[in-house]
């Protein structure tokens, strides 16, 4: 069988790994707990569990896998999405009832996509990273703060990576094409790593499918061109236009312009930005701009499809959640008005509670006035008495 150029290239020790050189440098975390595990007495240092957060592509799976090497461990690679907890609860009651407690060491149990893992899926792993029955190497392309369970995350450690930087790919595809024995003018490999946005595995499925296309040993741009099967809609998260269309999707929609709503989501989907993050802008947007409270239903229906079905499909969703929002009446009162109360808050402080409105929980409360006078739907102002009477919401006529 053979391999695909990914795996056939894929660094074996940390040397090799290129890019996250915040982590994997000679200052890097991973760099000094691997030596700290390995020059220290047995079960004097213990590798923590981790979870790695970061894009498709940027070679969370490999620093695992080196990271096990490294380690010299027994490594057992598991997928949230086809896998399931039971495999792994069997692995490990089998992996300690082989070894006598003073002789164990515990494997590395590596599961990619850990956020598709259900809470109480999740739940089942926290046990054996607590009492060192695995070392757990979670990957992952959503915020673990809201993907992977508290109780986890305080067992782990949380490290993010970060997409690949144009230098950083161009090394990886010198590596590529070294081994498919290819060449690349200077137009198809800046073509290349701009539509690849990061993502080394684009860029090498993207090289393998381009050594079947080009019929000589130098690759050139319109090869590039056809392996991507279409021009990428460039969406750099650095650049300005990122920031760009993300404000026309905004505006467009608080304008009721819902034909350059629909234009500017496509843009990001076309370029591949996190429906999730799309469907988070349209649930500000509804509590921000959108007069009926249903619109913040619609926008969390959206959000909650993207999570549960995905790209492709969830663009549908999005498109009619945008179609909705663009179209819903505008209201900005309520965001208004609490900036407006924030602003008082940062500019007052901690203003005490009008005596009325406080509550007389004990008999010297009760004696200090809290809670005196006070009548059920008095129309009397609540605020402070520094800013009594103050109107932040502005009542329609």
């Amino acid at each position: 069988m053979q391999k695909p150029l990914a795996d056939l290239i894929r660094p074996k020790k940390l040397s090799e790994y290129i890019g996250q050189e915040t982590i994997t440098g000679t200052e890097g975390v991973i760099t000094k707990l691997l030596k700290n595990t390995k020059s220290s007495k047995p079960n004097s240092f213990v590798f923590p569990s981790l979870i790695l957060w970061g894009p498709p592509g940027c070679g969370k799976t490999t620093l695992a896998r080196i990271i096990a090497k490294e380690l010299g461990r027994e490594c057992f690679e598991y997928s949230a999405v086809s896998s399931s907890i039971k495999e792994i609860e069997s692995l490990v009651n089998k992996k300690v009832s082989e070894k006598q407690e003073e002789l164990f060491e515990a494997p590395i149990i590596i599961i990619d996509e850990i956020h598709r893992y259900n809470k109480s899926q999740q739940a089942k792993l926290l046990p054996w990273v607590e009492t060192g029955k695995i070392i757990l190497i979670g990957a992952t392309t959503e915020n673990p703060s809201f993907e992977v369970i508290s109780p986890l995350l305080s067992r782990t450690r949380v490290l993010v990576l970060k997409e690949h930087s144009d230098k950083e790919l161009r090394r990886i595809s010198k590596k590529g094409l070294k081994k498919l024995g290819l060449e690349i003018t200077k137009d198809a490999e800046k073509f290349l790593i701009t539509s690849s946005n990061g993502d080394a595995r684009i860029l090498l499925n993207t090289l393998e499918v381009a050594r079947s296309l080009s019929v000589t040993k130098v690759v050139s741009a319109e090869t590039i061109e056809q392996s991507l099967q279409k021009r990428q809609i460039m969406f750099d998260k650095k650049g300005e236009e990122y920031y760009n269309v993300i404000s026309a999707f905004i505006k467009s929609m608080r304008a009721g312009d819902v034909d350059a709503a629909l234009y500017y989501l496509a843009r990001m989907v076309a370029g591949g930005q996190d429906p999730l993050f799309i469907a988070r802008r349209m649930v500000v947007f509804a509590s921000e701009d959108v007069a009926s409270p249903t619109a913040l239903v619609v926008a969390n229906s959206v959000f909650q499809a993207c999570q549960e079905i995905g790209y492709p499909e969830c663009q549908e969703n999005l498109a009619a959640g945008v179609v909705y929002l663009a179209n819903a009446k505008k209201d900005r009162r309520a965001y208004n008005a609490y900036m407006d109360a924030l602003a008082d808050v940062q500019k007052y402080g901690n203003l005490p509670v009008p005596h009325v409105i406080r509550n007389p929980v004990t008999k010297l409360m009760e004696k200090e006035g809290y809670g005196k006078g006070y009548t059920p739907y008095s129309k009397e102002s609540h605020l402070p008495d520094k800013i009594k009477g103050k109107i932040y919401y502005k009542q329609t006529n």
